[in-house]
């Protein structure tokens, strides 16, 4: 058996402000992607992913019984496929916010649910909402809370705009311009990071009057108006505002970003070379890179390993 492939994601914008309805802009990546597969001989790392299932099908036995209204699943046949060695094959690096945990839930409803949305009917905002819904509430056993998106966006495999928590939409983005010199690119951190714990500081930092105050004044102002100038094409207005934003981030959330690209993020600002944001919860992991000027980019980050992800 093989399932169908469900892709990795990248949040553009929306990081943590999403919680707080900042806008949100996410992006499907096919460069990662993950399937069910069953595997009669046990490898350390099918046995793994096994194991990981089974616990996984275990939540979802709570969840079939504490909230049907929402989502039911074919229980029997998962735990029979399980038994006989069911895992998921992918390539999406876990703990790099590229959504690994989202195309493995992506998956499992897709192959397993009852009564399932599928892509092909017609998505009003309601269904959506629905499956952004069943998405947080199968995606919360990974990390404790989970607003649903990445799931969202691996089954669908659609951009998606995020306008409120309650109000999402499929999203045209402007097409790419192979020959642009600008990009949207991934760093990598060398660092596997966890999305929990981050979670759990932001969290903490919301219970303080300042820091609440500077997320919406500063930090969702500039996440809403980086979403409206990359959906219109405006790239200056697009990149002045990515410059606040990579400023704000390095202001007040340096426990998300790896202490070693402390230095490269403020230089990044400094020079005007390229434009450092978290990509997903941050604490390791991809870091995203905004430039209007990749080989520049490339230059100042030569010691880096680099993946264009959009070209401008």
């Amino acid at each position: 058996m093989r399932g169908p492939l469900f892709y990795s994601k990248i949040l553009l914008f929306g990081e943590y402000g999403i919680i707080k309805d900042s806008k949100g802009l996410s992006i499907p990546y096919n460069f990662y992607n993950g399937a069910l597969k069953i595997d009669k001989e046990h490898t350390v790392a099918t046995h793994k992913s096994n194991q990981s299932l089974k616990r996984f099908a275990e939540y979802l036995q709570n969840l079939n019984e504490e909230n049907a209204a929402l989502v039911t699943f074919d229980l029997k046949a998962l735990h029979a496929d399980i038994a006989a060695g069911l895992y998921f094959d992918s390539s999406i690096p876990q703990g790099y916010g590229v959504g690994s945990s989202g195309a493995l839930v992506a998956a499992i409803y897709d192959k397993y649910a009852d009564n399932k949305i599928t892509v092909l009917e017609n998505l009003t905002r309601e269904k959506l909402l629905q499956l952004k819904n069943i998405f947080s509430a199968m995606e919360s056993f990974f990390h404790g809370k989970s607003s649903g998106l990445d799931p969202l966006n691996s089954y669908l495999s659609l951009p998606i705009l995020i306008n409120s928590q309650d109000n999402i939409e499929p999203a045209g983005i402007p097409s790419q311009l192979k020959s642009g010199k600008g990009a949207v690119f991934l760093l990598d951190s060398g660092v596997v990071g966890e999305t929990a714990p981050m979670v759990h500081i932001f969290m903490e930092n919301m219970k303080q009057e300042g820091f609440r105050k500077m997320l919406k004044n500063q930090f969702v102002k500039h996440t809403d108006a980086c979403v409206d100038d990359f959906l219109t094409g405006d790239i200056k207005s697009l990149f002045s505002n990515i410059k606040q934003l990579s400023n704000v981030v390095l202001d007040n959330f340096k426990p998300m970003i790896p202490v070693q690209f402390h230095k490269l993020w403020k230089k990044g600002i400094d020079t005007n070379a390229y434009y450092l944001k978290l990509c997903g919860s941050g604490g390791g992991g991809y870091i995203l890179g905004f430039t209007e000027d990749f080989e520049k980019a490339q230059k100042a980050l030569k010691n880096h390993k680099l993946e264009v992800v959009y070209s401008f």
